[in-house]
């Protein structure tokens, strides 16, 4: 498993989350993988090596096989379901990268909850700061999504794609965002968005075939499959805070081209995902 540390994942600030302090535990509300119809909220906290999950989902209780989705869907998340000594080994072996790596040993990627939810918030946060995203965000999954109690706190679901398609207009939202967020919940419908299958595919396959949903050009896709499908070694490219700290580090004096970036992350493989983002996250 390697060495994994709960708060270091959790504090890591991106998309929605955006913690100042953590209690032990993680909150998460999410439609659950498959058809996005199921939404559920899970209080994850580690004891020892372990990762106890308390859950809780709105209707009937979750059956066998969706149990089984959300746990796999919660390693996704919090990049559980990789060799993390590898990557631990990978690091302490890179004079630049250990450094780096010892600030926070078992810092792993946090991921968003689902393609689903990064393409929602690649509609919803489109050409506005990311406070402002994260505040209609909010107000989008209060309208129209789920709400769970975990662990005293009020954690907000997004809507399934079958309560996106119900909406007519949201306060703050220009309207041409509307049919795009119906794009994006017919797309869940169709299994376009499925993680497994979007991370079967080659990343740069995947990303030009959600370039085809309006609203979601070559940085969204790449958000999409990179930061929500669990890839731990797909190249990154076009990510400016990453690009600044792995400059910084390796001691560069000019902007990284994207072929020298690719060329530099050769040394990084198979984790040149997960490295990009612990540069992004721990170098400063």
């Amino acid at each position: 498993m390697g060495p994994f540390d709960l708060r270091a994942i959790a504090m890591m600030g991106f998309g929605h989350r955006d913690e100042r302090s953590f209690d032990g535990v993680m909150r998460m509300a999410f439609c659950l993988d498959g058809d996005y119809e199921r939404q559920v909220g899970v209080a994850a906290q580690q004891v020892g090596d372990r990762l106890e999950l308390k859950v809780q989902s709105l209707g009937d209780p979750l059956s066998d096989t969706e149990v089984e989705a959300l746990r796999r869907q919660v390693a996704r998340v919090v990049s559980l379901d990789h060799d993390g000594e590898a990557f631990h080994q990978l690091c302490l072996s890179d004079p630049v990268l250990a450094p780096v790596h010892m600030k926070a040993p078992g810092f792993r990627p946090a991921l968003f909850h689902s393609p689903y939810e990064a393409a929602l918030w690649s509609i919803i946060s489109a050409r506005r700061g990311r406070g402002q995203g994260i505040t209609l965000r909010a107000r989008v999954s209060e309208l129209y999504g789920a709400s769970f109690e975990l662990s005293g706190t009020a954690t907000l679901c997004v809507p399934t794609p079958s309560a996106l398609l119900e909406i007519e207009s949201i306060s703050g939202l220009p309207a041409d965002r509307i049919p795009r967020l119906r794009a994006v919940a017919q797309a869940a419908q169709r299994g376009v968005l499925d993680a497994d299958r979007l991370r079967a595919m080659a990343p740069e396959d995947a990303q030009a075939e959600l370039q085809h949903l309006p609203g979601i050009g070559p940085f969204y896709s790449s958000l999409i499959v990179i930061r929500a499908c669990g890839h731990a070694d797909a190249p990154t490219v076009g990510e400016p805070r990453s690009q600044a700290a792995i400059q910084q580090a390796y001691g560069i004096d000019h902007e990284l081209t994207d072929a020298e970036l690719l060329a530099l992350a050769e040394t990084w493989r198979p984790w040149r995902t997960w490295v990009s983002v612990m540069m992004r996250a721990l170098a400063a």
